[in-house]
């Protein structure tokens, strides 16, 4: 792989954690490791289950790697209305 290649992998990485440190972890004050692996958990089940990405098209990372699994769209619209 070309260092371009690297770079563009770092960029995904970075705007996970990045977002998962200011959409979980910042926010919550966990009082011990269960609870934080707990939180990180559901996070990202919301994450990859029904949290829409643009990069995507506007799915789910579960929609898009695994086209079969529409049955979370629902789910989608719902979580998403909730949120707004």
């Amino acid at each position: 792989m070309d260092g371009k290649g690297r770079w563009m992998d770092n960029v995904f990485i970075e705007r996970l954690w990045r977002s998962l440190k200011h959409e979980e972890v910042y926010l919550r004050d966990y009082a011990n490791v269960r609870e934080l692996e707990r939180g990180l958990g559901r996070w990202m089940e919301r994450y990859n289950h029904w949290r829409p990405h643009q990069a995507l098209g506007n799915q789910t990372p579960q929609q898009w790697y695994r086209p079969g699994a529409k049955a979370a769209s629902a789910s989608v619209e719902t979580h998403t209305k909730q949120a707004a």
